[in-house]
């Protein structure tokens, strides 16, 4: 993930989505030869030389200043997440060598929390996606076929990003698949961005190029996109369809974990699916319960 070609391949990616038209440029169609806007044409519009956004687009950002990422910005109709990416891959932390992937865990605390929402899925991630811990019902919820004890496993712990292009039977949760794979293929860009020195996610992205298509395509069209919080419509095998609402709730003081819950309008079907589901559940034994991390 080597932030100054990621900055030319984003740019070139936005300038090639914007037409001419959509910003008043009159041109014959059969005269163009690039998709989307000209170098020069952009370089126009946002009052920067063409010798300046060539500069970008060749990864050489160095001393860029806000007043111009902004204009190209404002140019290519960007939007606050992209902007905020833009500014991420043009100014980069300093380099330095990226450490070995060191494992996360869940501490006592937010494991009493999840254990306290008895009628609340929820889970604990790292901002790679990995699972650092569920409740019974967001174990119920998403990941039934799996151990109960998976996300105690660094090594192997489940990644929902992993998992939505690679297990049949979590994907199938998903309603709208396309519309959750984009989302989550966004999420991860922007993460990327923000972390370029991160290895174990460099790995968790070249493992998922490697192993799945949809995942390479769609990380080639550079979507960049954060959502913390919507709807997610989804097919249970046992209890059926629902429509939950979900929050994602970052927690102070950690290297960008979150909890993401899951919640159903009271009194509606999913209301009762989400119940049903909660009652018929089967509790982890009290000697499977993981330890709890004393941090």
């Amino acid at each position: 993930m080597d932030a100054s070609s990621e900055l030319g391949e984003f740019l070139k990616s936005r300038r090639a989505a914007l037409r001419p038209e959509d910003v008043g440029i009159a041109t014959a169609p059969a005269r163009r030869r690039v998709a989307g806007l000209r170098r020069e044409e952009l370089a126009l519009l946002a009052g920067v030389s063409i010798t300046h956004y060539t500069r970008l687009e060749q990864g050489r950002a160095a001393g860029v200043s806000d007043s111009v990422l902004e204009a190209i910005a404002r140019t290519l109709r960007l939007t606050e997440d992209e902007t905020a990416h833009l500014k991420d891959l043009a100014r980069p932390a300093a380099p330095r060598r990226p450490a070995a992937p060191r494992a996360e865990h869940a501490s006592a605390s937010a494991r009493r929390l999840l254990a306290a929402m008895t009628d609340v899925p929820a889970l604990l991630l790292d901002r790679r996606g990995d699972v650092l811990a569920w409740n019974r019902l967001g174990h119920a919820l998403l990941a039934a076929h799996l151990p109960w004890q998976a996300p105690e496993t660094p090594g192997a712990r489940p990644n929902v990003v992993r998992m939505l292009f690679l297990d049949e039977e979590y994907r199938a949760r998903y309603t709208d698949w396309k519309e959750e794979a984009h989302l989550a293929v966004a999420s991860l860009r922007l993460v990327a961005g923000r972390h370029p020195d991160d290895r174990a996610l460099a790995e968790l992205i070249g493992r998922l190029s490697i192993q799945s298509e949809e995942f390479t395509a769609l990380w080639a069209r550079h979507p960049v996109r954060t959502c913390v919080s919507g709807t997610k419509s989804l097919r249970h095998p046992a209890v059926g369809a629902l429509e939950l609402g979900f929050e994602n709730l970052c927690l102070p003081g950690t290297a960008d974990q979150r909890m993401i819950t899951y919640t159903a309008e009271p009194g509606s079907p999913s209301d009762a699916a989400l119940r049903l589901l909660a009652a018929t559940a089967v509790p982890a034994a009290r000697e499977d319960l993981p330890a709890l991390d004393p941090r």
